[in-house]
């Protein structure tokens, strides 16, 4: 039987399965990097854009949830206006990342930002990230356009 991605998203069970960290960093820090090559960050937004077209969510606290059930992190809304907003990422994950590599990126993670309030604003977004490699946390600045619709 297979599960659809709402359902997998759900599943309590799927809670008590727990990932070792290394084993997530040698997946997301090493081998991803060797496939990749220098493309990498370009690819992993894209990917990220396209995850949250296959979990589309209905708002900013679903996609705070996500994140924590994706193990990505605990992610805040720091700042909000009209056409933009600024959240943070931060715990213990985003820690082991920089002390794994400090020149980790949080790509997929910011096309995932962008993809998920594109889709609920129904307009053209974009999402960067800044490091703050020393207070071991990843802000994301989100900012869309009102007069740039999704079509």
């Amino acid at each position: 039987m297979k599960i659809n991605n709402m359902e997998l998203l759900e599943n309590k069970e799927s809670e008590e399965f727990q990932v070792p960290a290394f084993g997530y960093e040698l997946l997301r820090e090493v081998l991803l990097d060797d496939i990749l090559g220098k493309d990498s960050p370009q690819i992993l937004y894209w990917a990220g854009k396209r995850m949250a077209r296959r979990f589309p969510l209905s708002g900013k606290d679903e996609i705070i949830s996500f994140f924590q059930s994706a193990g990505w992190g605990s992610l805040e809304v720091s700042k909000e206006s009209k056409d933009e907003m600024e959240l943070i990422l931060t715990g213990k994950i985003v820690t082991r990342r920089f002390d794994v590599n400090e020149q980790c990126h949080f790509q997929l993670e910011a096309g995932f930002l962008a993809e998920q309030f594109g889709l609920q604003n129904k307009l053209l977004t974009e999402a960067i990230e800044e490091t703050k490699l020393r207070a071991n946390k990843v802000i994301f600045t989100v900012k869309w356009d009102k007069k740039d619709p999704l079509l």
